[in-house]
């Protein structure tokens, strides 16, 4: 996790400068950062150590301009009114991060059944505490807007986030987002078990972060929201970690 503490550091260096030239140094900054940002394997769990316990979920709650961020439970998180105007891209990118989420969710929920691997499973019950959390974060800002949020947020079977009934049939424009992976390679994965499970999830799942981190970057550099630096910052920078993390794990297999 170094990664993200090196790229909130960056990002965080700029907040208190005022102004289109501020914010667009502070972007840039920070899109350097994320794209610059790796992890070695000597960062990374080794192989001889046990299994990543998955944490609690957890939101990102943005401080006021010149603050730090916090993370707070779901269910203690407080829009709050936003100084700078939001623009299509920002829009955009709250609705297609809940999307690209929700895919995420779904590669994860077949691990249970399917993993072979420890690590992998452990890694795939993060990702979806981690994911699930975080549509609750970009569900609010876009709720705080008065713009429909495109997922049901609380299932009565405790299942969490997923699109209304029906809509997914009429949604394909989520499935041209990066790093979204395809019908057949859903199937593919779906119908895999053991060490083939594995390593499918890993690579389908650090094409998806990939694109996430596409999508990140893109919302700091054209974006103009303050909630979305912050947001795409912890996402990006996050997902930009689990990359090293699953590259090391699929080399070990």
């Amino acid at each position: 996790m170094q990664v993200k503490a090196t790229f909130r550091q960056s990002t965080g260096t700029g907040r208190g400068v005022a102004g289109p030239r501020g914010r667009a140094a502070r972007r840039t900054v920070a899109t350097l950062a994320l794209l610059a940002a790796t992890v070695t394997t000597a960062a990374c769990t080794g192989s001889d150590d046990p299994a990543v316990t998955p944490p609690q979920s957890t939101v990102v709650q943005p401080g006021r301009p010149g603050e730090t961020a916090s993370t707070v439970a779901p269910e203690d998180f407080e829009p709050g009114v936003e100084s700078a105007t939001h623009n299509q891209v920002d829009m955009d990118y709250f609705a297609d991060m809940i999307h690209h989420h929700l895919q995420a969710l779904e590669m994860s929920d077949l691990a249970p059944d399917r993993a072979q691997d420890p690590e992998v499973l452990a890694l795939a019950d993060r990702i979806r505490d981690v994911q699930a959390a975080e549509i609750h974060g970009l569900a609010a800002w876009l709720q705080e807007r008065e713009l429909p949020v495109p997922v049901e947020l609380e299932q009565g079977d405790g299942s969490g986030p997923r699109l209304p009934d029906g809509a997914a049939e009429h949604d394909h424009g989520a499935m041209s987002m990066p790093g979204m992976l395809t019908d057949e390679q859903m199937a593919e994965l779906a119908a895999a078990s053991g060490a083939e499970f594995d390593r499918l999830y890993l690579e389908g799942m650090i094409q998806h972060h990939e694109g996430a981190v596409e999508m990140s970057v893109t919302v700091l550099n054209e974006g103009t929201d303050e909630r979305a630096d912050e947001l795409a910052t912890d996402i990006g920078a996050g997902q930009q970690a689990e990359i090293g993390r699953m590259q090391d794990l699929l080399a070990g297999l």
